[in-house]
């Protein structure tokens, strides 16, 4: 049941509807995320990797771990911290299409746009977790407790 709750928690603590969450991983409605939010059903483990990437955390920790707890919960971005990185997603996006010489392409070859989706959710995986590895490396109070 554990599964079942961090799925709807994660969902909404990163404000994504279930509409969003289905189309991330290729399902066609949100039926399917509202079965595995309900324990009704499970996802397979394809998607589980997934979800586990849209969510930045571990496969193991999303299927077993009680993640609503908060010393689960160490470092939590704020609507600041996800507008700059959505900001940061969109400059890099926007770069990589309108480049200097041209489209993205690789190897020679434009590359498609569901690549590019495919990369700006990679890249998007990438910066929240930098987000947190400086919010926790540079956050002036963190000894503040072991003095």
């Amino acid at each position: 049941m554990a599964l079942a709750k961090n799925i709807r928690y994660l969902r909404k603590k990163y404000g994504y509807s279930q509409d969003f969450i289905a189309e991330k991983l290729g399902y066609k409605s949100y039926t399917t995320i509202q079965k595995w939010e309900m324990g009704t059903s499970e996802p397979p483990l394809s998607k589980l990797k997934e979800l586990a990437k849209i969510f930045n955390v571990n496969m193991n920790d999303l299927a077993n771990a009680d993640l609503e707890r908060p010393e689960n919960n160490t470092t939590v971005l704020t609507s600041k911290d996800e507008r700059d990185i959505k900001n940061d997603l969109d400059n890099l996006m926007d770069k990589l299409k309108e480049g200097e010489r041209g489209p993205a392409a690789y190897d020679g070859e434009e590359i498609p746009a569901d690549d590019q989706e495919l990369f700006a959710g990679q890249l998007e995986l990438m910066l929240r977790k930098l987000k947190v590895i400086n919010k926790e490396k540079y956050n002036p109070n963190k000894n503040k407790d072991k003095k």
